[in-house]
């Protein structure tokens, strides 16, 4: 699972290139930034920031080494992540890349910068699609001064004949009503509704059959079936394209599993290099039992000062929730904050002993769950440009309870999100001047505490019933939505605790006010900046959020918890009883865990339509209206430090270099050129 920042930036205070080493043909390293220089570049509803990597010069060089070629699989992936989310999405994207490259005409006047701003926006999103409403990207240009960018580039860059890019390609990126959205999770057919490239010929209910059947037969401890494969019919018959080795992507996962064997001889100890062996052969195979002993390996290292994510891991963008993304990170410790935050995972089985949840619903023994502060030193597939703050993995439940699971919070993210600011943003939403102070006091101290509850207990706690089968086949398209709400409701409750001041994590008794301000708050008013007026919300950390702080809004009324109020036409919610909010998060928090452990389709049907996914059209439009005075982006990416190997005349490195890159189209048109493994069709 992994916990995104939202609007931590309103609070101010919130996994081989091409297997050679091309190091001497480098152009000149680019310019250096002053540290203070985060903020990079606005386009749209978006922002580009880059992040420092702190300690990184002293790490040996077995460290650099092995950090180097884990970045460079993490990078190979690239165009799996296009082809995943919509099959036309490498045409358009090399299409966009022929046109910077090579076309030769005006690149000055507006109708240029509405192109350029279509192709950031693209990059940003690894697709057509807006990486987190998922309605398809619209060019501002016009399709006529589209085709003359087309026609004035070279027809050996471009990926297909201009013809053909006008007649498939055309509609694809200027017709609204073509792939209008890349995962829908409403309507009669919600597979058939989505433009993602995970089924091809098959409706939702053949889909939850085929893989029904195959979760029967294999029994207890079943793989995720269906994770890293795409479900076709073929002449009437149902079957699996695997992503692996010489099967879907295979040139890709070729080279991701080239440069993990280089990575293996630099790995820190043998559990570590047992893991990475067994996820090149998982690669190899496409077997998801190898990726289960993977995730078991993975998980037993605990030693490791360098660890990585690489694989098909999140299934959020598929509207059945079988299918995974292809994502990856490479981290390396920061020992000072893992230590001062090892407490939270020390303590597991006190916040499993204490939660709201039914006795039957508790695990009796948390076991292995571990957490760490990192630094990212790269991220590929759906974690770049746009990245998580926190991960929590395996998501296989039965790996979870009987091996446990690693949590980590990315440092060098958070601080780069904190340093761009937002107090703007604070003093137009929030109810009166103590929330904006109590903001000011403890949001930053909070937000890490509520990522790190998130993840490390949040996501961990609890169990299914015996013979419940795991929640995205039981709850189908619901499951990730109540999952993110069950870990911020953890983390809700257990912020007041008193506990957490006794452990030092938390400043004095009145800091978690700021948490349940900013989050309802958020989940009620700032969000909808990202939607249109009145729009049904898909995103599934969105829809958690509005469920849970319209749920709280509604059962408390009757006792004044939570109040909305108006004035000067504007809305504001104000928190009346802290108290009694806290029980209401507690109540939910038992509920939606009863739904996963028990495998209640229909609970989790209603409350998440009841609660999470309709949007009110005029609070929509004024919350739209506020942000249109306000500086502040919707949504922040990065681009990543630029890893150059020194090599020695006989080929070994000898050390790591990082560079900046400042430029966000440059760093996408030079991956573009060195990490294209995949046709334009797979």
């Amino acid at each position: 699972m992994k916990f995104p920042l939202f609007l931590s930036l309103a609070l101010a205070v919130f996994v081989a290139a091409c297997g050679n080493n091309k190091s001497e043909q480098l152009p000149p390293a680019p310019t250096p930034i002053k540290n203070e220089q985060v903020l990079l570049d606005t386009f749209a509803d978006l922002q580009i920031l880059w992040y420092d990597l702190p300690g990184f010069d002293k790490l040996s060089i077995q460290q650099k080494t092995f950090i180097y070629y884990l970045s460079e699989a993490a990078l190979a992936g690239r165009d799996i992540i296009y082809d995943q989310h919509c099959k036309h999405n490498l045409a358009v994207r090399k299409t966009l890349e022929a046109i910077f490259n090579t076309y030769k005409g005006d690149k000055t006047g507006a109708d240029w910068k509405a192109f350029e701003v279509y192709a950031k926006r693209v990059w940003f999103s690894n697709g057509i699609h807006h990486h987190y409403n998922e309605v398809k990207i619209l060019p501002e240009c016009s399709k006529e001064y589209f085709l003359t960018l087309v026609q004035g580039s070279d027809p050996a860059a471009l990926p297909m004949p201009v013809a053909d890019i006008q007649s498939t390609l055309m509609p694809v990126i200027f017709d609204p009503t073509v792939m209008p959205k890349r995962t829908s999770k409403d309507g009669p057919d919600v597979v058939r509704n989505s433009s993602v490239n995970f089924y091809e010929g098959v409706t939702a209910a053949e889909v939850d059959q085929f893989y029904k059947t195959k979760i029967k037969a294999a029994g207890a401890k079943a793989p995720m079936f269906g994770l890293n494969s795409k479900l076709v019919k073929d002449e009437g018959v149902i079957k699996e394209i695997v992503w692996k080795s010489g099967g879907m992507y295979g040139p890709a996962i070729d080279k991701i599993i080239e440069n993990l064997e280089k990575a293996i001889p630099f790995a820190e100890n043998e559990q570590q290099k047992q893991a990475l062996a067994l996820l090149v052969e998982y690669y190899r195979s496409g077997d998801l039992k190898k990726f289960d002993e993977y995730n078991i390996a993975w998980v037993k290292d605990t030693e490791s000062t360098i660890d990585v994510i690489n694989g098909f891991i999140e299934v959020y963008h598929d509207p059945k929730g079988y299918k995974a993304d292809f994502e990856a990170a490479v981290q390396y410790n920061d020992p000072e904050a893992t230590e001062k935050m090892a407490i939270v995972s020390k303590n597991a089985q006190y916040f499993e002993d204490n939660s709201t949840i039914a006795a039957a619903h508790k695990k009796k023994e948390v076991k292995g769950v571990s957490y760490r502060v990192i630094n990212v030193a790269m991220e590929g597939g759906d974690c770049a440009p746009n990245t998580p703050i926190g991960i929590n993995l395996p998501n296989s439940n039965w790996i979870r309870e009987d091996f446990g699971s690693k949590s980590v919070s990315l440092n060098n993210i958070e601080n780069a999100y904190n340093k761009v600011g937002g107090a703007l943003a604070l003093q137009e939403f929030a109810n009166d001047a103590e929330e904006i102070e109590n903001a000011k006091k403890y949001g930053e101290a909070c937000g890490k505490m509520h990522t790190a509850l998130h993840e490390v207990i949040g996501h961990a706690s609890g169990q299914l019933n015996p013979g419940v089968s795991e929640p995205n086949v039981t709850l189908k398209h619901y499951s990730s939505t109540l999952e993110e709400a069950r870990a911020d409701l953890v983390a809700l409750y257990f912020m007041p605790d008193p506990k957490l001041i006794e452990m030092g994590l938390m400043p004095d008794a009145n800091a978690f006010k700021a948490e349940y301000d900013q989050y309802i708050r958020n989940g009620l008013l700032q969000q909808l900046r990202r939607l249109p007026a009145g729009a049904d919300i898909e995103e599934d950390h969105m829809r958690n959020r509005q469920l849970v702080a319209a749920w709280a809004v509604e059962k408390g009324k009757a006792d004044n918890v939570i109040i909305k109020e108006m004035r000067n036409g504007k809305t504001y919610y104000d928190i009346r009883d802290y108290a009694k909010l806290r029980v209401l998060f507690g109540q939910l928090l038992a509920e939606i865990q009863r739904i996963k452990s028990e495998g209640d389709y229909k609970a989790a049907e209603t409350l998440v339509e009841t609660y999470g996914v309709k949007t009110d059209a005029a609070t929509g439009a004024e919350v739209k209206k506020r942000y249109s005075a306000l500086p502040t982006k919707a949504y922040s990416g990065f681009v990543q430090p630029r890893l150059v190997a020194e090599k020695d005349a006989n080929g070994n490195i000898i050390d790591v270099k990082v560079e900046r890159e400042m430029d966000f189209v440059k760093q996408m048109l030079r991956y573009g050129k060195e990490y294209s493994f995949l046709p334009v069709k797979n």
